[in-house]
């Protein structure tokens, strides 16, 4: 996909968990950004035009040995450049300054005191109110800090134990703050990565719904040419504003083929066929290949493992019913930006692999098609955005997101049809709940059942049960890159425990997941 047409910022990522936040809260501010590897090739950089560059925070000293380092063509290219945490410190280190280690590391919330007010950065800043008790609420996470400004530096905000919480260059424009602006913990932080991009870098507020439409409808037309298009349509939010962007685009060339791998949810394969073949009026295959799921993924233990063979799966059954409709060029996914920064992709070389997405990283080297990927660029929040502006229906843009290997990577262990069925089971009885509370969108983004591999004893009427543990994952998050878990109320909690047991007459021990991300991710595998 293109983006030349738009002001872009790049992130320059130094490893800190909030790296893709940053790009995401740009993003908010109607200004494209994308995210590299502070190694990335000057080139591959530089070919973007960028009108500004964010330093990332990351978890290393400036003075570690083999820390990363500030490239030269940053500072060279005479851009502005903010600095957050750890490229604060880059920022100042490679221009004089002085880095030291705090003697008390600093981590949770601080206040932040404003010396310069009419500074770009802080524009419009509001001042702590009774009505906003918490406003000048920053949130801070180093171990080192600025000690001594750079020449040409001043400060422009301070925290009870960091005398240069935020500190510039005005005439070379460059900023710096050691809190990160990023996080819902810094409630004026999006006003702060506003300002930079927009009163600094003087960036237009180009990038929307709308022109991201007409931009991805003209791009798929010219790849496409008079090729057909499949698309691999899982009845989840990103396929489904996928097939509605390339069907805008070309019509009747694309073919939507629905795989039923006996993975999904309770009733969800019927809804899929009825939803696009019938609502929204597209061609759609729908293959049962159920028994060849089982089978491939029969003994398999390792979630790696199963993705990468539901991934070749995919693809080869794609291969076998694309053969039957004929000469097919292109396959079409919903790849989103996420999969492919959390998949390491191959701009990324040094990035960890945190969980290989079946559409990104377990895609085989020799498949024959060529990929069209329109929301390969986009945010979970921006693919919702595009489906609402595309018409789709609520009950299609707001699903909560299910992954590409459905249930196999919440059926912890081996996968049989009798564990599928339970953790069906269980998981519409949870959803169901939710649902009927209302719970299902403000107070949930995500919620599910998984099914552990951990037997535990139990008591079924007079009798003794000794049978798999069913968790209960319910989160809340903004953005889906951090996240916190819900806290739901004990008598929801308590209908789904009795319910998610007694209908499986099996006395299944129900457990609640309260774990945040970070530190874990929002799927168990």
């Amino acid at each position: 996909m293109t983006t030349s047409n738009h002001d872009t910022i790049v992130v320059l990522d130094y490893g800190s968990q909030y790296s893709q936040l940053i790009a995401r809260r740009v993003r908010e501010a109607n200004v494209f950004c994308e995210l590299f590897s502070w190694s990335t090739p000057a080139e591959t950089i530089l070919a973007l035009k960028p009108r500004g560059f964010i330093l990332s925070g990351g978890p290393n000293s400036v003075y570690d040995h083999g820390a990363p380092t500030l490239p030269d063509y940053v500072l060279a290219s005479g851009l502005p450049v903010l600095g957050i945490c750890y490229g604060m410190q880059l920022l100042a280190h490679g221009r004089g300054g002085r880095v030291a280690s705090s003697l008390k590391r600093e981590y949770g919330p601080a206040t932040l005191q404003i010396n310069e007010p009419d500074n770009p950065l802080f524009k419009d800043w509001r001042l702590e109110s009774d009505a906003e008790p918490n406003s000048q609420q920053v949130w801070m996470s180093h171990g080192d800090k600025v000690e001594h400004l750079p020449p040409g530096f001043r400060p422009l905000a301070h925290t009870d134990n960091s005398p240069f919480a935020a500190a510039a260059d005005v005439d070379r424009r460059y900023y710096a703050v050691q809190f990160h602006p990023e996080v819902v913990h810094t409630p004026q932080g999006r006003l702060v990565l506003s300002n930079f991009v927009h009163h600094v870098c003087g960036c237009a507020s180009d990038w929307t719904p709308a022109n991201f439409i007409e931009e991805q409808v003209t791009a798929v037309r010219e790849q496409v040419g008079n090729g057909r298009v499949v698309l691999g349509l899982s009845g989840g939010v990103d396929s489904a504003v996928a097939a509605a962007l390339i069907h805008k685009a070309i019509g009747s060339q694309l073919v939507c083929i629905f795989v039923d791998h006996g993975l999904l949810r309770q009733g969800e394969a019927a809804q899929v066929v009825a939803t696009f073949q019938r609502e929204q009026g597209m061609k759609l295959v729908a293959v049962n290949a159920v028994e060849e799921y089982l089978e491939s993924l029969a003994g398999i233990t390792d979630p790696e493992q199963k993705r990468r063979i539901i991934g070749e799966k995919f693809v080869r059954i794609f291969e076998r019913e694309a053969n039957k409709l004929g000469k097919i060029d292109f396959l079409a996914q919903g790849t989103i930006y996420p999969d492919v920064i959390e998949s390491a992709g191959k701009d990324k070389k040094d990035a960890h692999v945190i969980k290989t997405h079946h559409n990104v990283g377990g895609l085989p080297e020799d498949m024959d098609f060529e990929l069209v990927e329109p929301l390969r660029l986009l945010f979970k929040d921006e693919v919702r955005q595009i489906g609402t502006a595309l018409g789709l229906p609520d009950s299609l843009v707001w699903r909560q997101p299910f992954p590409g290997p459905g249930l196999a990577i919440r059926c912890l262990g081996e996968i049989t049809w009798e564990r599928l069925e339970r953790l069906r089971l269980a998981d519409d009885i949870f959803v169901s709940e939710l649902r009927q509370a209302n719970m299902l969108r403000q107070d949930t983004q995500q919620s599910f059942a998984v099914l552990l591999p951990v037997k535990s004893v139990g008591v079924m009427g007079d009798g003794r049960t000794y049978q798999e543990v069913i968790a209960l994952r319910a989160v809340t998050t903004e953005d889906f890159m951090t996240a916190d878990w819900a806290r739901l109320p004990y008598d929801l909690l308590a209908r789904v425990s009795l319910s998610s047991a007694a209908p499986l007459a099996r006395g299944e021990r129900v457990v609640l997941d309260i774990t945040s991300k970070p530190p874990a991710t929002i799927e168990w595998e």
